[in-house]
Parts: C-alpha cells; structure tokens; sequence
C-alpha cells in the first residue's frame, strides 16, 4: 500500500533491515486498517500522494517522492505555478533551478476535491501552521473517514491566537480519530539538499506505530534515513521552538558576534527546549534526537534557514516590517515566538532566550539591550527540567481518548 514504488534490489534490502518482521506485518494490507487500499504491496507497488504546498519543503519533498516512482499531485496556490509546473516541470518560485520528476504533476489554484482527495493513498500537508486549520477544515469535508489516507506534517510551529500545536488543531477539524494517526516529520533537511540526493535523516512520530512506519518506508531511500517514534508532541515542540532559537542565533551573527555565542545559544537553546518540552508534556529524549538538537543545530548555523536569516538582518539593525516584506517566504519562528511566550508563561518556566526574542519582536526591544539583560542574569543551575507528564500534554491526550503519553 504504503511505500517507495519499484524499490532497486539494494533498497529493498534496506528496508527490511530497518523494519523487522513485526512490523512488516503491521503494514502490509489488512481490513479496516486506514490509508490501506486492498491488493496493494508496500514493498512493490507505488502510492498516490497529495502534497498541499508548493514552497520549498513541499516541493522538494514532491520531487523525493516522485524520485521513487511514485504519483505525486503538487497543490499551489497560484494558478501561474500549477501552469508552469505543469509545462517546464520546474517551480517558478523556489529551487527554480531543479528540474522536477515528471512523476509530478501541479493541481490548483482551487483545493482539491472529494475525487481527488479520496484516490489518494497520502496526503501530506506543507503549508505554514497559521493557515492549517482553515485547510483542514475544508479537506475534513472530503475525509473517507472508512478509509482515510495516510495523513503527514511537515509544517513547523504554534498556531497564534489559541497557541495550538498542529495535533490539536486536527483533533478540532477532523476529529480524535484522524489526530490520533496523524504522522509528523521533522528534522535537519534542508530543501536544497535534498533535491541533491545529499545524505539527510529525519524523525518521523505518531500515536499510532503502524502510521509512522508506513510513513517512514514511504520516505526512505538510500540517501534518505528515518527514524521512528511515539512522542509527536515533542516532535512537534521541537521543529516549532528551535525556530525561535534560530532568530536568536542568526540576531547574535548580524550583531558580529563569533563561534562562543552560537555555541552558547544552541547550548542554551536546548536546554530551554528541553525544558518546555518536559513542563508540556513531552519525552525530553526526544528534543536530543533529529528533531530537536540536530534541526537546532543545523538552522542555528546556517544562512539558508529563514529563522536565522530574520535574526540576522535584525542583528544588522533593519525591521521586522521590512524583513518579512522581502524575505520571500515563510519564517514560522516569527509567529511562533507569541505562541511559545503564552505557553511559558502558563506553564510558569524560565526561558529568557525565547523570551528575548519575543520581546525584540513585539515589544520594540533593541536587541543590543535584550543581549546585554541575557548576560547580566544571575547565575544559575545549568541544567533543570521540571516534572515530564504536564498539563497541556494531558489534555491533549485526553481529547484524543489516550491515557497516557509517550
């Protein structure tokens, strides 16, 4: 059902190294299981996938997919892309130097329908988080909840206004049910990257194992390690805060700072994650795998992540205003820092990075002031998480019928 089509020899032996026998069984076609279309082999067969997104993730990881044989439908938004998609197999707008897999083919503007979306063994969604409710509204709409497709996330943040991660923004449109298999991918990948075939894992986590697998072989390729997981909470945790933290590594670049400072904030970063992470709810191991300190690390320390890049030219002394006017795309860190800032605050924890960042944000901070109130902060006990199982997580889980957490 699920999976890369016409594997090579070599790959095929891959994956049964990477999934045992036990889980083999738990993803090869069975009634009533969701996403399973009866007849179809994981191993052999190649999966329908809707990727609701044209920007650089979703694109990138359209022509990932479409690299493995399989039937890939690219939404954008712009009837322009979907017409010059479709002619050159390039995207107009971003990595517009890569040719696209011609196993891809552009959709749009107009979501896609009941038809479409009921064909699809896969539908992933790579659209930022402020608009994800709105789409998952429309799309519940369509939902053969008898037979839903294999639902996957990549989007990486906190929705303003209710401070939502994305798992209950589905369990508020699609239900606990849809929630509970929902899968999410996170980790060090950047798009220009990938579309190079460089060596690149990632984490992939759901509620429900046999999802994340599915999701995990559908991914997998030689170049293209995953790794599996229960604790979508703090998967979602981690790609939505080390955003913020890469606005205050790329601040502290622009500002002329040097190696010290970066390790310090990633350092720090960390430990506030981690400590977030835990006060929510979530398992803190997860903030030391791919999701955590390895998308920490890598959008802490490059100009290709558009976090750092709004930290930077902050640092070098432009506004937010004209910053996100010419970035070009999406910096979910920005919209996020209000989300992370109400959760420290009800969750009653000391973060003063991300707190800084919110206030050089919203509250009109200069940022040398905010650098120098970090360093003049008392000394403290390095490292110092809070009790794991907290409120937020909690609900959650109760919302979605689970009673316990990862």
């Amino acid at each position: 059902m699920l999976g890369p089509a016409r594997f090579r020899p070599r790959q095929t032996r891959v994956n049964h190294r990477f999934l045992n026998s036990s889980s083999l069984n738990r993803i090869t076609t069975r009634p009533n299981s969701s996403s399973l279309m009866p007849g179809k082999n994981l191993l052999t067969d190649p999966s329908k996938v809707l990727i609701l997104g044209a920007g650089n993730f979703g694109s990138c990881l359209a022509d990932h997919l479409g690299d493995s044989q399989h039937e890939v439908y690219l939404w954008a938004r712009e009837e322009t892309v979907v017409k010059h998609f479709n002619q050159y197999h390039r995207n107009p707008n971003y990595l517009q130097d890569h040719h696209f897999s011609t196993n891809i083919k552009a959709v749009g503007p107009e979501m896609p329908g009941r038809d479409l979306i009921n064909e699809m063994d896969v539908v992933l969604f790579a659209i930022p988080t402020q608009f994800l409710r709105d789409t998952l509204s429309r799309l519940d709409l369509h939902l053969n909840r008898e037979n839903a497709p294999l639902l996957i996330f990549v989007n990486k943040g906190i929705e303003i206004g209710t401070h939502a991660l994305t798992l209950e923004i589905i369990a508020d449109t699609c239900g606990a049910d849809i929630a509970k298999a929902a899968t999410f991918i996170s980790g060090p990948s950047f798009a220009k990257e990938i579309v190079k075939r460089q060596p690149t894992s990632v984490s992939v986590a759901s509620f429900t194992e046999s999802e994340a697998e599915k999701a995990a072989l559908l991914f997998h390729q030689p170049h293209f390690r995953c790794y599996t997981g229960n604790d979508p909470i703090g998967i979602e945790l981690s790609g939505a805060l080390k955003n913020v933290y890469a606005i205050a590594a790329g601040a502290a670049d622009g500002l002329g700072f040097e190696n010290n400072t970066r390790a310090m904030i990633i350092t720090r970063g960390l430990a506030e994650m981690t400590c977030i992470g835990t006060a929510y709810g979530a398992s803190p191991l997860t903030f030391l795998g791919l999701a955590g300190v390895g998308d920490l690390f890598l959008t802490c320390s490059s100009p290709t992540s558009r976090n750092y890049t709004v930290g930077y030219r902050l640092g070098k002394g432009e506004s937010l205003e004209k910053i996100t006017n010419t970035l070009g795309s999406v910096a979910e860190g920005v919209s996020t820092s209000k989300g992370v800032k109400i959760i420290i605050d009800e969750l009653g924890i000391q973060a003063p990075i991300a707190t800084c960042i919110y206030e050089v944000l919203y509250e009109g901070k200069d940022i040398q002031v905010a650098v120098r109130e970090l360093m003049e902060l008392p000394p403290s006990k390095e490292l110092d998480l809070p009790p794991t199982a907290g409120g937020p997580a909690r609900k959650l889980m109760q919302k979605l019928g689970l009673k316990e957490g990862p």
